[in-house]
Formats: structure tokens, C-alpha cells, sequence
């Protein structure tokens, strides 16, 4: 095998007994919360995360841990140096801190890497929503050319040669590695990626001090005269549909329109969740805005007036101290919790 075969994996096999996940290498009372025992954020249906899952893949804590370690093995990338972590760092809430995402050979793609965090509840995936579910995504990031560039065929047959790797599939889905069963391992993964404790989340469940005066001010703003609600609703922060910010420009990335082939999608991108913003720069589908200040700079100008901006983004009339508690609210989603969490090392 290529380097990243063999060797690779079974030094990655000590993974889950340095981090502590399995009973026999740490003490009880050390173990961290199990992956699976998140609940749903404000703004999501209610209920533990294993209610969010498919029933031909309940979340179970056994497929959640084999998908944490699939995630950060650099094995499942042709070359041995690329893992679904590397454009997804856990400091970064699951998002990277460059424009667009850089793969195997350093090739690089076209699009940011959005945040991972509270997709369990998404209805469509990918800045574009060309898949509906985690189990489809998934695989796409390993056999795209640009990312990981290894067939699915080929990463199973890797994981089978691997002797924990055979074990873990078979405690967790009742048989030896298979491309079903490593895109369903990884998806139980990404579904126990819960953030819901930021200082809003927090002001929300009743604490009026959980946000400084500049924050509440900016969430006045957020969600009346800004508009910033239309996309980004009280609770879930995302609509979870598609929408022409202003950042497309002429030429440029046709978004949804590549998967729908309608004209009026041209430049329409999936609304992401807001959660952790402050820490996922650089931001828009592009990467094209380093700064939480050059975001809310764009809105207040209306956009950057390419084709097809809706007919929402309009230049808003936002002094230099709105523009300030704006970012102080946007900042206040961020869960220092989530981005810290042990589980997710």
C-alpha cells in the first residue's frame, strides 16, 4: 500500500486508547461524556441527538466512536496526508481558517469550508444542498479529486486489512467494513457535533446577564431593523435554505444553480447556522471576507451588486457604533464549550 496504508492504520488503532475511549485504558471516573448524549440547541426539535438520526442508522455511542475515528484518520485520503479533520478543525468549530479548503498534492478547491456543527438537523448539505442527509455526504469529500481523492472501494479495503478497524465495524454495524457502513460510521460522527451553549443559547433559557449591553443591543438589531433574522431566525440562527447574499459576483461560483439548472438560483448558497461564527473565519461560500467586520460592512453596503442579489440585501443606514454591536452580539454565539469539548479531540 501507499504511504497512509497499513502502518499508518495501525498506529492510528492506539488512537481511541491514548484519547481514553476505550474502558480498559483510563479510569471510569476520568471517561468523558459519551458522544451521544447531546441534546438539541434552542431553535431545533427537542429531544436527545440519537432523535435526529435515520432508523437504518441509529446513533448508537459504538458507530459514533468508529466515525470520530475515521474522521481524523489521514488514511482515507490517497496520499495518507489528508483527513476529513484537516479542513475541519474542532478550534475552529469544524469549519478551517483558510478561504477555500486545500486537499491531497495541494490542490486547491473552491469553496470554504463551512462548519460541521448542529448538521443533524439540516434538511440539505454542502453550500450548494446537493445532498440531503449526512450518510450521502460523507463519502463525497473522500473520492472528491480535490479533497481526499480515494475511491470508496479502495478506503474499505484499507480498513478491512486493519484488524481494530474490522473489529470496531463489526461491533458497531454487525459486519466487516463496507462503503455503506464507513459513510454511516462517519455521519453518526458529525451528528453528535451539538453546539448550544453559547452566551445566547444562555440569555434565551432566562439569563438576562449572559450578554453584555452591546450584545443585547446588537441582538435588537439582528432581529428587527438589520434584517439579519430573515435568513438567520431566533433559536435555529439558519433557515436551512438558499439565498443570493450579495457575495456572488459576475462569473463567478453559480451555487445552486449548477444543481437545479434554474435561472433564479444563480448565486444562491445554503444559510448557514450561526453558532461559532466568530471563530470560522474567513467567511462566505468563497472565503472571500476575512473578518466579521468586512461581513457586516457588505450587508450595510447591500451586497457587492452582483447578478441576481435579492431583492432583500439593501444598503442599510448603520452607524460605526451599530456595526460594533452588531459583531458584539455575533460574537456572543460563540460556545466556548463546544470548541474546547475533550470528546471531540
Amino acid at each position: 500500500m501507499k504511504r497512509g496504508g497499513v502502518a499508518r492504520y495501525v498506529a492510528a488503532s492506539l488512537l481511541p486508547c491514548l484519547l481514553g475511549f476505550l474502558p480498559a485504558c483510563t479510569d471510569a471516573s476520568a471517561r468523558p461524556l459519551p458522544l451521544t448524549a447531546a441534546v438539541a440547541p434552542t431553535g431545533f426539535p427537542a429531544g436527545p441527538i440519537t432523535a435526529s438520526a435515520p432508523a437504518d442508522n441509529a446513533l448508537t455511542e459504538a458507530r459514533a466512536q468508529l466515525g470520530k475515528r475515521l474522521f481524523f484518520d489521514t488514511g482515507l485520503s490517497r496520499t495518507g496526508d489528508v483527513a476529513c479533520a484537516t479542513c475541519h478543525l474542532q478550534e475552529r468549530a469544524f469549519a478551517q481558517d483558510t478561504a477555500v479548503s486545500v486537499g491531497v498534492d495541494g490542490r486547491a478547491g473552491t469553496r470554504n469550508a463551512p462548519s460541521l456543527a448542529n448538521l443533524a438537523w439540516n434538511d440539505s448539505l454542502f453550500w450548494d444542498g446537493r445532498v440531503r442527509t449526512l450518510e450521502e455526504l460523507t463519502g463525497k469529500p473522500i473520492e472528491n479529486p480535490v479533497e481526499m481523492d480515494l475511491p470508496l472501494v479502495e478506503a474499505v479495503a484499507r480498513l478491512t486489512e486493519v484488524a481494530s478497524y474490522a473489529q470496531a465495524f463489526a461491533e458497531a454495524y454487525g459486519g466487516a467494513p463496507s462503503e455503506l457502513s464507513l459513510q454511516r460510521a462517519l455521519a453518526s460522527f458529525v451528528r453528535t457535533l451539538v453546539s448550544a451553549a453559547t452566551p445566547y443559547d444562555r440569555f434565551l433559557h432566562g439569563d438576562e446577564q449572559a450578554l453584555t449591553a452591546p450584545a443585547r443591543r446588537g441582538l435588537a438589531l439582528f432581529f428587527n431593523r438589520a434584517g439579519c433574522f430573515r435568513c438567520h431566525p431566533p433559536g435555529a440562527l439558519t433557515n436551512d435554505g438558499f439565498f443570493n447574499n450579495g457575495s456572488t459576483v459576475e462569473g463567478g461560483d453559480p451555487g445552486r444553480q449548477a444543481i437545479t439548472n434554474r435561472s433564479g438560483d444563480l448565486g444562491k448558497f445554503k444559510v448557514p447556522g450561526l453558532r461559532n461564527v466568530a471563530v470560522t473565519a474567513p467567511y462566505m461560500h468563497d472565503g472571500s471576507l476575512p473578518t466579521l467586520e468586512d461581513v457586516v460592512d457588505q450587508y450595510a453596503r447591500g451586497g457587492r451588486g452582483g447578478p441576481n442579489t435579492d431583492v432583500l440585501i439593501a444598503p442599510l443606514d448603520l452607524t460605526t457604533d451599530e456595526k460594533t454591536d452588531l459583531i458584539s452580539f455575533l460574537r456572543a454565539l460563540t460556545d466556548e464549550a463546544f470548541v474546547q469539548d475533550p470528546r471531540y479531540h
